[in-house]
């Protein structure tokens, strides 16, 4: 009789509660999920996954016609045309200058993609980010391409000057990747896929588990339960330890010439049977004597052959 009994169910309700109770229950099974994924995050992000250096430069610009008076509407405009300087720093002209200028091993596209140019809100400083593997490196493009933005921007939108906020520093941690964040998403993910496996498992179980499950399905009242347990099997080692020894008697003292079961005549006439049974019982001391009572046994089979 089977302890469990799978049915078709008909009814599709998922209780909550229960999902809840199992995700409880099986919450260091999530725990461990989520930490190995995690480890997983941590040893990709730390030794897989190149580490990129973010060098960091800033100018401002002013449009300063007026003999050293600023006026509002000047401030106002510049703010406007802060859009057309972060263009004007990315252009073309101004990267390959810088690729040709420092004999770079690199296209427009392939220096373009690592450079970066961002304003703080409602002003007219400019960020020129340039990230690479090598933070020196990272630090010289990001110089030289504040240098040549800024002889472009004079000339394109005439321009007195181009302030220096500040020179681009050398960079000395990484700025990508994130370990802390691979390793917290790393986390979520095995939180994720252990809680939905674990969820989809028991949605596909159609296993009557308790007195419950067979009202609730099979519409059946259940009079008692009757717990089955497994019959405890008779313990028989001392049994077994002390066949073993006196077989381990036996054994020292047995001629391994000799076959105790089947004793035949040199005629094949008569079968002698020697019971092993009987030997057991007889003891060890007389298996030495069996030996020459062999070839009595054999010659009294002969002559009762013979009448």
């Amino acid at each position: 009789m089977e302890t469990n009994t799978r049915i078709d169910i008909d009814d599709d309700e998922i209780d909550l509660s229960e999902i809840l109770m199992l995700l409880w229950h099986k919450a260091w099974i999530i725990a461990i999920s989520a930490a190995v994924v995690g480890v997983l995050g941590f040893v990709v992000s730390n030794f897989f996954i190149t580490k990129l250096y973010e060098s960091t430069t800033g100018v401002y610009i002013l449009n300063n016609d007026q003999g050293g008076n600023i006026a509002y509407s000047d401030i106002q405009l510049g703010t406007q045309l802060t859009k057309d300087y972060v263009e004007l720093i990315k252009s073309r002209t101004v990267i390959e200058k810088v690729i040709s200028d420092n004999a770079l091993d690199m296209t427009y596209g392939q220096l373009s993609k690592r450079i970066d140019v961002n304003s703080p809100t409602d002003t007219r400083i400019i960020n020129i980010t340039v990230t690479d593997e090598d933070p020196t490196l990272a630090r010289f493009l990001a110089n030289a391409v504040r240098e040549e933005a800024s002889v472009h921007i004079q000339n394109v939108m005439n321009i007195e000057a181009v302030n220096v906020v500040d020179e681009a520093n050398l960079p000395t941690k990484p700025a990508s990747p994130s370990i802390l964040k691979w390793t917290g998403i790393g986390a979520a993910i095995g939180i994720v896929l252990s809680v939905g496996i674990i969820t989809v498992f028991f949605v596909l179980d159609d296993t009557i588990k308790t007195s419950e499950d067979v009202e609730k399905y099979l519409g059946l009242s259940t009079l008692g339960l009757i717990p089955i347990r497994e019959e405890e099997k008779p313990d028989t080692s001392k049994k077994r330890n002390k066949d073993s020894k006196g077989a381990k008697d036996r054994g020292r003292r047995r001629d391994e010439n000799i076959d105790y079961d089947v004793v035949k005549s040199d005629q094949n006439e008569l079968d002698y049977e020697v019971d092993r049974e009987g030997i057991i019982e007889m003891g060890t001391a007389q298996l030495p004597d069996l030996k020459d009572e062999l070839p009595e046994a054999e010659a009294s089979g002969e002559e009762n052959a013979k009448h």
